[in-house]
């Protein structure tokens, strides 16, 4: 599946992956406890509360939180700044995340975007935040475009 991150319709998205499995209505009415009406009404969500995204992501072997990480790392990427070395020594029990993971998926979508002409690898750096290093191997490893 080539999906664009931007916009995410997490309803839509559960119901295209379950039929890519084969999984039934009734199944996955029984799964989640929920009424076919009610099942309707999740495939029509733009949101869908964390719980059941998770039974979702079970029963479909699909993990639908990473579309969101995929967005996060898309449209708003984690910045490293000097606030985030104080929260080390104030304790803070929250995990921090220290480096971005750039999926197959993402890496697919940037080279896209650069093999389209729709963006410029400058834009690329400058819109995304990716490192221009990091953009560099990836053109080079895909040969997309020439130096």
């Amino acid at each position: 599946m080539n999906y664009k991150f931007k916009e995410i319709n997490i309803g839509n998205l559960i119901k295209l992956v379950a039929k890519e499995k084969n999984i039934t209505n009734d199944r996955l009415c029984n799964y989640l406890k929920i009424s076919e009406i009610e099942l309707f009404k999740l495939y029509q969500s733009e949101s869908v509360d964390t719980e059941i995204l998770l039974q979702c992501s079970k029963l479909l072997e699909y993990d639908f939180f990473r579309i969101y990480s995929q967005h996060l790392l898309l449209y708003a990427p984690f910045t490293i700044n000097t606030k985030n070395s104080s929260l080390k020594k104030s304790g803070k029990k929250l995990p921090e995340f220290r480096k971005n993971l750039y999926t197959p998926e993402i890496i697919s979508f940037i080279i896209e975007l650069i093999e389209t002409q729709q963006k410029t690898p400058l834009d690329i750096i400058n819109e995304y935040r990716i490192p221009k290093s990091t953009l560099y191997k990836w053109i080079k490893k895909h040969n997309t475009i020439e130096d």
